[in-house]
């Protein structure tokens, strides 16, 4: 049977629980350890792996983002050696054309190839090359034209579904249009959005929100379309809840008036796992 593994970003406890009481790392990844979580996603540090080892978390996602060919394999290699086997791409640039992108990506699955060990997957993320859909399916076209492989995109669907003015209606029809893509992949960023915002609360006075509510619909229908691969039965989905932080200035996923990331997180990774019970 397929599996999935809970991952926490430790970006969603950025400032926790206030920029100038911050918890200490060690801190961080006992809670994420304590809250259910199974791993954790970051740009790993020999100090990452050691807590999340000592705290029990089977699995540590590493994370990339580069534009420069002449750097992936020293990224990459410092990611294995503090224990990632998945590794997380943001590559490139928003006007990066896709011919260019995909040689890079090629680029990149070489280098980890030669390495060894890891498994790469291209984030799909604005002010990246695959900021919107077209680039990001141009580049997996061209990547399977040019090796015969079939690209490995961790989706974040909040990106495009921003990018393309969506409502709950159409979540599924518009941004399932891959299918050999998304049951393709290992890593998928779970942040809940609608079309007008690439993050809405989890929460709201205890209670989930009517636009959470309608993502967890889209959330079941991904879900249910990656176990259908038979080639999933073994595999492991690494799923995860992704919310962002305030920023100064109002420049971040989180706004004034909404709930910390933090405890919509937690909140968010107990309803991935209802929805995955209930995607069959």
């Amino acid at each position: 049977m397929p599996e999935i593994a809970h991952i926490a970003t430790l970006w969603s406890l950025t400032d926790h629980p206030h920029k100038t009481r911050e918890w200490s790392l060690k801190k961080k990844i006992a809670t994420v350890a304590a809250a259910g979580f199974d791993g954790i996603s970051a740009i790993l540090t020999p100090e990452y792996r050691v807590l999340a080892e000592k705290n029990g978390l089977r699995h540590l996602l590493g994370f990339i983002s580069s534009s420069k060919p002449e750097d992936f394999a020293r990224l990459i290699k410092k990611q294995k050696d503090c224990g990632a086997v998945q590794i997380n791409v943001q590559m490139d640039d928003h006007d990066t054309p896709p011919a260019v992108a995909v040689k890079h990506w090629i680029q990149m699955i070489r280098a980890a190839e030669s390495i060894g060990g890891v498994v790469m997957s291209l984030e799909v993320h604005r002010d990246c090359c695959t900021e919107t859909p077209e680039k990001t399916y141009e580049i997996a076209d061209r990547y399977h034209r040019m090796t015969g492989e079939m690209i490995k995109i961790n989706f974040d669907f909040s990106h495009f579904a921003v990018v393309k003015h969506l409502y709950p209606g159409n979540y599924i029809e518009r941004l399932l249009d891959h299918p050999e893509l998304v049951r393709n992949s290992d890593q998928c960023h779970m942040r809940p959005f609608n079309g007008h915002h690439c993050q809405v609360a989890v929460t709201h006075h205890g209670r989930l929100t009517p636009e959470v509510k309608s993502y967890l619909i889209f959330v079941e229908a991904l879900m249910k379309l990656w176990k259908s691969a038979r080639s999933n039965a073994g595999k492991t989905l690494f799923v995860c809840p992704e919310m962002g932080p305030y920023h100064e200035h109002g420049a971040g996923y989180n706004i004034t008036g909404l709930p910390p990331a933090w405890p919509d997180a937690v909140a968010l990774r107990r309803e991935l796992a209802k929805a995955w019970t209930r995607a069959r």
